[in-house]
């Protein structure tokens, strides 16, 4: 009789753990967070997603995949996404024009672009009067494009047509049947215009001072931080972890890359990744100057209105993360 009552009590016991580890996992919050490309530079996005770090800490996520960083942050804003990736340029045009968003930390701080030309464009007079290709306007491909034009001393939209044409994988398209002569994309993406004759005329690493830009931003709305930073700390470990994966697991990372691209280019998938780890940031920081510098160009466009930099950068969460040793950590496992 005591063996059964024994039995009974460690039953109900299991039965009662089982029902808090359900009703525990049941009152988590889903989410829906976003990546802006397929690109390497947003690889740590679908990285996360794919080796299962969101729920590693705790999240139930869904990874989203939303063409550009502009269309992500209308989704932010929206509420339809509450984390995604935006760029400095997309965030303080949005922020600008009223938008309540916040970045908490920037995976990469700078652009690494290049200008890819047809081979008959030989310097950069040859370049008036010919279309550029660029993601959408505002995003990091059109930022890149003017900022790489304005060193060949070219007026975007004046000596030149600025085209959207969409993704890279798209320009690199629209460049190998002429439809542009040209186009700003991340290195590597050349290597899928199937051998299009090509120059580059102009690379950001070839800049005097390296071009800070906020790059690959995981931003959110200041109301969900408010209310749901412990949320938002768990978003940014995952994405640390993942980060931390794409820079030290190169052949697993180009095959997920090659995954979520639907490229299986070699040459493109080498140049794309060497290309990126080594500027993908080990801790995070929003560049400050980079943002400045989006702003000024916000505000350019908006007469009147006000921004700082402290209005739409909150990386706080990412120093407390480095303070408690999670960064460290991460990097010696």
């Amino acid at each position: 009789m005591r063996t059964k009552r024994v039995y009974f009590k460690r039953v109900g016991l299991l039965t009662l753990a089982l029902l808090f580890l359900y009703g525990h996992g049941a009152a988590q919050e889903k989410i829906t967070v976003s990546y802006s490309s397929v690109d390497a530079p947003s690889a740590n996005w679908y990285i996360a997603q794919e080796k299962g770090l969101y729920q590693k800490y705790g999240l139930d996520a869904e990874s989203i995949f939303i063409p550009s960083s502009t269309t992500n942050v209308t989704s932010l804003v929206a509420g339809y996404v509450k984390v995604g990736n935006g760029t400095g340029g997309s965030i303080a045009n949005a922020a600008v024009g009223g938008a309540n968003l916040v970045v908490v930390g920037s995976f990469i701080n700078t652009l690494p672009y290049e200008l890819i030309v047809t081979e008959s464009i030989k310097s950069a007079e040859g370049l008036k009067g010919k279309t550029i290709g660029i993601s959408r306007v505002g995003s990091s491909s059109d930022v890149a494009a003017r900022a790489l034009l304005k060193a060949l001393k070219i007026e975007p939209d004046k000596d030149v047509t600025i085209l959207q044409v969409g993704g890279s994988p798209e320009r690199a398209a629209a460049f190998g049947t002429g439809r542009i002569a040209g186009f700003a994309s991340p290195p590597g993406v050349i290597h899928l215009a199937k051998g299009m004759p090509h120059r580059v005329l102009a690379s950001t690493a070839d800049f005097q001072k390296s071009f800070p830009f906020p790059y690959i931003c995981a931003t959110t709305t200041k109301s969900y931080l408010a209310s749901n930073r412990e949320t938002v700390k768990r978003i940014m470990m995952a994405l640390i972890e993942a980060t931390q994966f794409f820079k030290t697991r190169k052949e697993e990372s180009k095959r997920i890359l090659a995954k979520y691209s639907r490229q299986t280019n070699e040459a493109y998938l080498e140049s794309a990744y060497e290309a990126n780890a080594r500027i993908y940031e080990r801790v995070p920081l929003v560049t400050r100057e980079g943002m400045e510098a989006q702003i000024k160009e916000a505000l350019a466009r908006r007469p009147g209105a006000t921004l700082r930099v402290e209005d739409i950068v909150d990386d706080s969460l990412v120093v407390q993360l480095q303070k408690e040793g999670f960064i460290d950590r991460i990097y010696k496992q």
